[in-house]
């Protein structure tokens, strides 16, 4: 009886199985069960740094998007407790939150200054809200660049050399610049490289080999600290290359720009605003140049026939043009006659 019971139950499970009655194991949890709701403390955390990152939407009108790949924590104090003076304020946070407190605070006050700051929270990145100068801050924060081994895996700031000269490392090393194809040679006890070799290249990756050798030679190549990716005024988004320009700059700019559109209305025969000058001095040559060839004269004329017709003048004003253009050959030119004097003493 207890066999024929036991095959009894064994069959009405195999009949469960083939219709779906009697699942063949415990029901998995859910994948879509409501997740926890945080506590009250975390709530609380939350809405602090709401309106912290609001306070600093309203109070502030400028701010850098700076990012944070392997800088330190003493690099932040550092960094926090130099700005301070200057008015500037470090934000750092989960770039999810940051981005939902900007976009509610744009929502909620239509403050248009910080619309497009949301889409530009990707990475690991972080706010620096600025008062005064931008190139204050730009400078203060370049001050707390920190050097950093290469490490493996991680992009070259820039073109890695080995110069060539001693090492330090004893001979037993040979064979690790041999599987590098590092040219080497044996002086006075140690490892001395007889060539330069590059090993890292700006954009690549460092390979584990360059990491390793680098390391080996104590050489630090990287310097690490909040890199400034983007610069925010006023609503305006621009990169911060353009912090470098001077007003010199811009005066060169433009200064080109007229006398391309100048040359564009002189050679088209249209005036403009740009060209009128050139085209008065144009006209004058040519009128000037037909009173020489002629008869005629006006009084702006007569001084030019007059230097023309007494060559002496005219050979000084050729002269007088020419010293500027000669630059430093005058001094050269004044040296000349000094053997003259040694010829009336013999």
């Amino acid at each position: 009886q207890g066999s024929s019971s036991h095959s009894g139950v064994g069959l009405k499970r195999l009949a469960g199985r083939r219709t779906g009655l009697v699942p063949t194991a415990a029901a998995a949890p859910s994948p879509h069960r409501p997740a926890a709701m945080p506590s009250a403390a975390v709530l609380e955390k939350k809405a602090k740094y709401d309106a912290r990152v609001c306070s600093l939407l309203e109070n502030y009108d400028r701010a850098f998007l700076v990012c944070a790949d392997n800088v330190s924590s003493a690099q932040f104090m550092g960094i926090r407790r130099a700005l301070r003076p200057l008015g500037a304020f470090v934000l750092m946070g989960k770039n999810t939150f940051m981005k939902r407190c900007i976009r509610s605070y744009v929502q909620r006050t239509s403050d248009e200054r910080w619309a497009g700051l949301a889409d530009l929270m990707v990475g690991n990145v972080g706010l620096v809200f600025v008062k005064d100068s931008l190139l204050d801050v730009r400078d203060t924060i370049a001050e707390f660049k920190v050097g950093a081994p290469a490490k493996m895996g991680v992009a070259a700031q820039c073109d890695v050399t080995v110069p060539a000269g001693p090492s330090g490392l004893d001979p037993s090393q040979t064979s690790f610049f041999q599987a590098l194809n590092i040219p080497t040679k044996i002086v006075k006890g140690s490892i001395e490289i007889t060539a330069d070799v590059q090993v890292c290249t700006t954009g690549e990756r460092v390979t584990a080999s360059a990491a390793t050798l680098l390391g080996k030679l104590n050489i630090r190549p990287f310097a690490y600290g909040l890199e400034l990716m983007q610069v925010l005024e006023e609503g305006s988004i621009y990169s911060p290359a353009v912090l470098d320009i001077t007003p010199d700059d811009i005066v060169a700019k433009f200064r080109a720009g007229l006398a391309n559109v100048a040359a564009v209305s002189l050679a088209c025969n249209f005036p403009t605003q740009a060209s009128v000058p050139h085209s008065f001095v144009n006209g004058y040559k040519n009128v000037l140049a037909i009173a020489i060839g002629t008869d005629y004269t006006f009084p702006q004329a007569e001084k030019i026939k007059a230097i023309l017709s007494d060559p002496e003048a005219l050979a000084a004003m050729m002269a007088a043009a020419a010293a500027p253009a000669a630059g430093g050959g005058g001094g050269a030119a004044a040296a000349a006659p000094e053997p003259e004097p040694e010829e009336e003493e013999e």
